[in-house]
């Protein structure tokens, strides 16, 4: 049985990361048995969630647990897809793991009340002199790592504009369709699920869930997908 390492339930979502949603979804996707269990950052190989440990063989980072499910059971995400549609889903892919995600960050973890509802829920479990101390020096080193990856050196302005114009370039390339390169749901599909239903989520008042909701396809998108592989969520 596989075992997949993840945060477990929150804020209304299977998973507050879209990563472990992602993982989960590509196991969904190929059919295959799994587990799912609360991982420790302390001991997860790459110091992130999620991992996997198959027959004993950890595997880290969503992306390389896509290529360990192809590798070892033959499963071809993208079926039917020629070339061109191959590199334009794989395009979309990076695009909202190594851009979106940085605004998503931003406005969970940097913007006060949303942190408030949000990530400050993982903090309970430190006793309360410590647990603000924490808190600031984690939102610290997040800040340090929006401001290295690049986001973070924008203003919250160009942040949203940057995010909506990706948010608009994805609903355009999914158009009226059921899923991003057809009619049957392909491997950038787990990612672009998990985003979207983590930008739409209610719990959490943002820009980008405002603009999210005004693009029908999309939200249609999402209650498709959900439906589909989370219908007890």
């Amino acid at each position: 049985m596989i075992t997949l390492y993840t945060f477990g339930p929150a804020f209304g979502l299977p998973d507050p990361s879209p990563f472990v949603t992602k993982a989960e979804l590509l196991f969904k996707m190929a059919q295959l048995d799994y587990r799912t269990t609360t991982g420790n950052l302390r001991k997860a190989p790459k110091g992130k969630l999620p991992y996997i440990e198959d027959d004993g063989l950890p595997v880290a980072d969503s992306t390389f647990i896509r290529l360990h499910i192809e590798q070892k059971y033959g499963v071809d995400f993208d079926h039917g897809l020629s070339a061109q549609q191959r590199g334009i889903a794989w395009a979309v892919e990076k695009m909202l793991e190594d851009h979106l995600y940085w605004a998503l960050v931003n406005e969970r973890w940097l913007d006060d009340g949303n942190f408030a509802r949000g990530p400050a829920v993982f903090f309970r479990s430190l006793p309360w002199p410590l647990r603000p101390l924490v808190q600031t020096m984690v939102r610290r080193q997040v800040r340090k790592s929006l401001w290295a990856q690049g986001m973070g050196r924008h203003s919250q302005q160009e942040i949203n504009t940057l995010a909506v114009r990706a948010l608009e370039s994805v609903a355009a390339i999914l158009g009226e369709g059921p899923y991003l390169m057809g009619d049957v749901p392909c491997g950038a599909d787990a990612t672009l699920c998990a985003f979207a239903m983590g930008l739409l989520c209610p719990h959490f008042d943002t820009p980008l869930r405002n603009a999210a909701e005004k693009l029908p396809n999309l939200v249609s998108y999402v209650d498709r997908m959900r439906s589909k592989y989370f219908p007890d969520s």
